[in-house]
């Protein structure tokens, strides 16, 4: 419930997620600020993220959706932003000059890295059926190209930006967003990850080995089968309920 005075009074939020999905970043978000949540498995074996009972929830079909006291929202950068001002966590405040470079590189991360990585992941979903026209804008994608923001070169920007930033205890929301990033980099497509080395990009390297140790990274790889160290050396998760696929 929300006061006059725009304070908004705990409540359990409740996030509709899939193991090892985009869900997986506002998780660790959730865990990061010690808020409370509960979660709602999007069965994608059955497809459910097309059916009509989560269409309701998320009209775009996407994963993860997140119910809040002003409702439900979806897509993840809107969501860790939300979480972020709410509960005055893990991102620079609004007074803060360092906060509109923040919000560039969050939503250069939401808007061209992770859309390029669906792109990647999912190709036929972009260029249709033909397995040369996918396998031309998957090559397109991972090139080292020095004219076309690829998905090397968004990272080696991304990276930079990291590694002139103050080392912080506690996360960002930007850097969980990474973690996840450069964990499915190094997963999928299965056969089709040479072209990504995590060294390549110290400050994500360093943010991952980091997060690696942290309990609340423990609690969520542990609730969706990611390993021990699911972000510096990711493995396939095996998660107790649900699939990542």
């Amino acid at each position: 419930m929300m006061r006059a005075d725009g304070y908004i009074a705990p409540m359990a939020y409740v996030l509709h997620y899939a193991p090892d999905n985009a869900s997986l970043i506002v998780r660790m978000t959730l865990e990061e600020m010690g808020v409370d949540y509960t979660t709602a498995l999007v069965d994608r074996a059955a497809r459910a993220q097309s059916g009509a009972a989560y269409r309701n929830i998320n009209p775009a079909g996407l994963i993860p959706a997140l119910e809040t006291p002003h409702g439900v929202m979806f897509e993840t950068a809107a969501i860790l932003l939300w979480l972020s001002d709410t509960h005055g966590q893990m991102a620079p405040r609004q007074d803060n000059p360092e906060r509109a470079r923040f919000l560039s590189m969050l939503f250069f991360v939401s808007n061209t890295l992770h859309a390029q990585l669906r792109m990647l992941f999912y190709p036929e979903k972009y260029v249709g059926d033909d397995a040369q026209a996918q396998r031309a804008m998957r090559d397109r994608l991972i090139s080292n190209s020095e004219t076309a923001m690829t998905l090397p070169r968004a990272l080696g920007l991304v990276d930079a930006y990291i590694g002139a930033q103050s080392d912080l205890d506690a996360p960002s929301i930007l850097e969980c967003y990474m973690a996840a990033i450069v964990r499915w980099c190094a997963l999928y497509p299965a056969g089709l990850t040479a072209w990504f080395d995590l060294s390549a990009y110290p400050a994500l390297a360093t943010i991952a080995a980091r997060l690696d140790t942290r309990s609340t990274t423990r609690a969520v790889a542990e609730a969706e089968g990611l390993g021990h160290t699911p972000f510096s050396r990711p493995v396939l998760p095996n998660p107790p309920e649900g699939t990542a696929l």
